[in-house]
């Protein structure tokens, strides 16, 4: 039974990781290292301040990984990815909008003193 189980599951590790492999699967990673990148961001840049920050370049990755990924879902045809990426681009892009809009309102409340 032991036996039979390791070559179960060494018959599915090798059909995920070895025979799938093709040019989506290596875009899906390519998506991930991207979405993954901007945790690295957020905590060398809490570090360096010593206190919990969330620079632009987190929101910057998080965009750009989210849309590969995204592309990759639709393509895989899985729902739960798809609406879990799209629903993260929209708030992306939601926070985007507000930090710019933070740094308009900054610059006209600077022309004021």
């Amino acid at each position: 039974m032991l036996v039979e189980l390791s070559q179960a599951a060494g018959g599915y590790l090798h059909h995920v990781f070895v025979a799938s492999w093709d040019g989506w699967v290596i875009l899906g990673f390519f998506g991930q290292a991207f979405f993954t990148a901007r945790f690295l961001v957020q905590w060398l840049a809490s570090e360096r301040a010593g206190r919990s920050v969330i620079p632009l370049s987190f929101w910057l990755f998080s965009i750009g990984g989210g849309s590969v990924l995204l592309v990759y879902a639709l393509y895989r045809g899985d729902p739960v990815f798809i609406l879990g990426q799209g629903l993260g681009l929209f708030i992306y892009v939601r926070n985007l909008m507000l930090i710019r809009r933070d740094k308009r309102g900054l610059r006209v409340d600077e022309g004021r003193h």
